[in-house]
């Protein structure tokens, strides 16, 4: 085990080793038919720039984050996938969940991981599938944010200045009173509110977007799961006495079959004290459905966004994204047109929402096929 804190002749402590778990073992079922269950939304090309989601994010924190203490945790079926995307991430480093389980179980791994290899670090946990624009801006907001973390045994999140109304992310409500250096203290976590409501968070610029990015010490959130989901963490510290033993995969397998499946902020950040919020303004995005097109590539001068081989007539406001063979329009508006090999999806803007009900059905006529 490596010791990080290391004391000057002063006995002053330098600043402690960071470390990263990026979480990327979702489906990405909100950018079907391009996003699969063998090729999810975070190995894809989304940007225009060739890079997928997952190696743009891997890139925009390498400058704080030495490539061997990144961990990547993921589903089984997506190691060669991670592998080839991220050739210079350690095999150990590439953790293999048997069973999705939610984030609070997932960031565990990480967590009981990263204390297998030093006394204790920073741990930043980022998803894998956001776009940010503005990357200087975006590292040293975390470098703020592992500043409050390493001044005491603080959970920080990272929260973003809502620029509309929206329903469909989580909201934090800040308490102005409060706060330690950058970071104001988080008076409560809030659902996804309707539209009314999302209004008044708006207005009473109280609120932050919830944007599912957390910074804090190992041993900060290790505690914290004890306290909040002790039968989760006496299983944790079960795979961490198996790491880099013969029973690893073992012991494993048994323990995350037995977690609750569980939100880390439902599991931990809802009910812990000592949490801290930096509002951040550096072009982030979750793309979350196909609208986020729009915000990620530039529309045309009729509102488009359009990719592949498209000939359009009194289109407007639409989304179309080609996949080789000719995509003709005419007179329609507020569409996404998305075409792949196999399925082409022609969907309302206002119900890109409601793609997960086509992978339902899918689902129950076991069209395996298409997911």
């Amino acid at each position: 085990m490596q010791n990080t804190h290391f004391q000057s002749l002063e006995g002053r402590k330098i600043e402690m080793k960071k470390t990263a778990l990026i979480m990327a073992g979702g489906r990405g079922e909100r950018f079907w038919p391009k996003s699969r269950a063998n090729l999810p939304k975070q190995f894809l090309s989304l940007t225009g720039d060739g890079k997928t989601m997952i190696q743009l994010t891997v890139e925009r924190i390498l400058p704080l984050v030495d490539i061997k203490d990144i961990y990547i945790a993921t589903n089984r079926s997506y190691k060669t996938l991670v592998k080839e995307q991220l050739p210079e991430i350690p095999d150990e480093n590439i953790l293999c969940e048997p069973i999705g389980r939610n984030t609070a179980p997932c960031i565990g791994l990480g967590a009981v991981h990263i204390s297998k290899k030093y006394d204790d670090a920073i741990m930043y946990v980022l998803p894998s599938d956001h776009l940010i624009t503005h990357p200087q801006i975006f590292r040293r907001t975390l470098s703020e944010a592992a500043d409050v973390a390493e001044k005491g045994d603080n959970l920080v999140t990272l929260g973003i200045t809502p620029t509309y109304p929206e329903t469909g992310y989580g909201y934090i409500k800040i308490s102005q009173d409060e706060t330690l250096g950058e970071a104001f203290k988080v008076d409560c976590f809030v659902e996804k509110p309707d539209a009314e409501t999302a209004r008044k968070y708006i207005a009473a610029q109280q609120y932050l977007w919830n944007s599912g990015m957390f910074i804090w010490k190992v041993s900060t959130i290790l505690s914290n799961l004890k306290k909040s989901m002790t039968e989760t963490y006496e299983g944790l510290l079960r795979i961490k006495a198996a790491i880099g033993t013969e029973e690893q995969e073992k012991v494993l397998e048994n323990e995350f079959q037995a977690f609750r499946s569980e939100s880390i902020d439902y599991g931990v950040m809802e009910k812990a004290e000592n949490i801290y919020i930096l509002s951040g303004s550096f072009g982030w995005d979750d793309v979350g459905s196909w609208l986020a097109i729009e915000r990620m590539q530039p529309c045309n001068e009729f509102g488009n966004v359009i990719n592949g081989n498209v000939v359009s007539i009194d289109t407007k406001n639409t989304i179309i994204q080609g996949n080789g063979k000719l995509i003709a329009t005419v007179g329609i508006e507020d569409l996404v047109v998305i075409d792949t090999d196999d399925v082409t999806l022609i969907c309302d803007k206002n119900s890109t929402g409601d793609i997960k009900k086509i992978i339902e059905n899918l689902k129950i006529c076991n069209r395996t096929e298409y997911l």
